[in-house]
């Protein structure tokens, strides 16, 4: 039997750990050698299957897998580009099918989010009208957690655990200038159409009798797209909070909606259709200063939320690397369209495992935060929703460091050779 050529590309936005499972994904096929052949990474995605823009991973030693995995950001680059219906641009499958066949690929892994897993779908299914031998697996991440089929994200966790520490400091910070005048801090978070971080930062604060977060302590209110925004009851809730505790912090997701369903603020709509969500946390704190009269201060972590690897949540980290060996054995084993999913087996101690999904049922599909999760008020986490939390902020990472700052050097990216025509499509 002759081995098989693996490439693996990154997609979407880059999260703390994704990585890591590129490390595993270049680990694992070493190990399954002579099963396995030659291992390409794509720089920037499927644009760089498309551009034959492939790296050769051999100049990753030992050491050197290790410095990635810990390593934020997408080291060989991501981007995002959703793949049309073949039907609709035969030459753009054909040129991918020539620089897959070019370089004897027979395995396509693509690690990223719900959008990702439908190029997987779209890829294993032309494969097989094709006839070409190429097994598709999805590698899941996303800070968003809204991928369906898996019981969180790879991602997710490092950036719950950065976030849930950002309130918690902050809240000390503010909780220490409270004075005769109310004062509020709101945070705004990422999440696109979801609340999964915004409800993670529910962690800062202590767990109940019955589990659910103290309403004393910070975050005093999340708001969830998933829960809408009423105003009126927010406004109550912020004013009975200062005058009970002298202050109040307030998480807002970015997709926070208005009663009608609109998002709260939104900053720019590309020629797709793409959102860029931005600004929903300033609407907020203007809102309460305007109507109670608070001093206020907002902050946008942006980007610092998804790259803090300096903060890597230790659970998170070691399913980004679960979910890279496993899509390595699935692609060997002939599972043809699959994403490697986390299953969980228990709440408290966290334990879970790794299954194969079919990448066409959870693609482009959105997971929202469940109802049961969310106080019934709408403007908190429930204790069920901290109970699934919990374990996936669990554990640290040590981080070597290089000057007094963290040691992200990667080894020189060797390109492959390219054997065919620039695509001029």
């Amino acid at each position: 039997m002759s081995s098989i050529n693996i490439l693996y590309a990154q997609s979407g936005g880059v999260t703390a750990v994704i990585n890591a499972s590129a490390a595993a994904v270049i680990r694992r096929a070493r190990e399954l050698r002579p099963a396995t052949g030659r291992i390409f990474a794509a720089r920037r995605g499927i644009l760089g299957l498309i551009r034959e823009e492939l790296v050769d991973t051999d100049a990753f030693d030992e050491d050197a897998l290790e410095r990635l995995a810990q390593r934020p950001g997408g080291a060989f680059g991501s981007s995002r580009y959703d793949l049309p219906d073949a039907a609709a641009e035969p030459a753009l499958y054909d040129r991918i099918f020539a620089v897959l066949a070019a370089h004897r690929i027979g395995a396509f892994l693509y690690n990223g989010g719900n959008g990702s897993m439908d190029v997987v779908a779209r890829l294993s299914a032309e494969a097989r009208r094709r006839g070409y031998p190429l097994v598709c697996v999805g590698v899941p991440k996303t800070v968003d957690n809204d991928i369906e089929g898996t019981d969180c994200c790879p991602g997710f966790g490092s950036s719950a655990k950065f976030l849930a520490t950002s309130m918690l400091e902050a809240g000390l910070d503010i909780g220490s200038m409270a004075a005769r005048v109310g004062r509020v801090f709101v945070m705004e978070v990422m999440g696109r159409n979801v609340g999964w971080l915004a409800a993670a930062t529910a962690l800062a604060a202590p767990a109940t009798a019955d589990g659910s977060p103290d309403p004393d302590h910070p975050p005093h209110i999340i708001l969830m797209p998933e829960a809408g925004f009423d105003e009126a009851r927010f406004l109550a809730r912020v004013e009975e909070i200062v005058r009970r505790v002298g202050y109040c912090t307030i998480t807002v997701a970015e997709g926070l909606t208005s009663a009608d369903g609109a998002a709260l603020m939104e900053q720019v709509r590309d020629a797709k259709g793409y959102v860029q969500l931005g600004g929903a946390g300033g609407v907020v704190a203007r809102l309460i200063h305007d109507r109670l009269g608070y001093k206020y201060h907002w902050a946008v972590p942006d980007y610092l939320q998804r790259a803090a690897g300096h903060w890597v949540s230790a659970t998170d980290h070691a399913q980004a690397l679960a979910v890279g060996a496993a899509a390595v054995d699935y692609a060997l084993a002939g599972r043809d369209g699959c994403m490697a999913a986390i299953r969980r087996l228990a709440d408290s101690p966290y334990r879970w495992e790794v299954v194969p999904v079919d990448a066409a049922t959870v693609a482009n599909r959105e997971r929202r935060v469940p109802a049961e999760f969310i106080s019934a008020d709408g403007l908190h986490v429930s204790a069920a929703g901290r109970r699934y939390l919990e374990g996936l902020i669990e554990g640290e990472r040590a981080v070597p460091s290089v000057g007094g700052l963290p040691d992200y050097r990667l080894v020189e990216l060797v390109p492959e050779a390219r054997t065919l025509p620039p695509f001029a499509g």
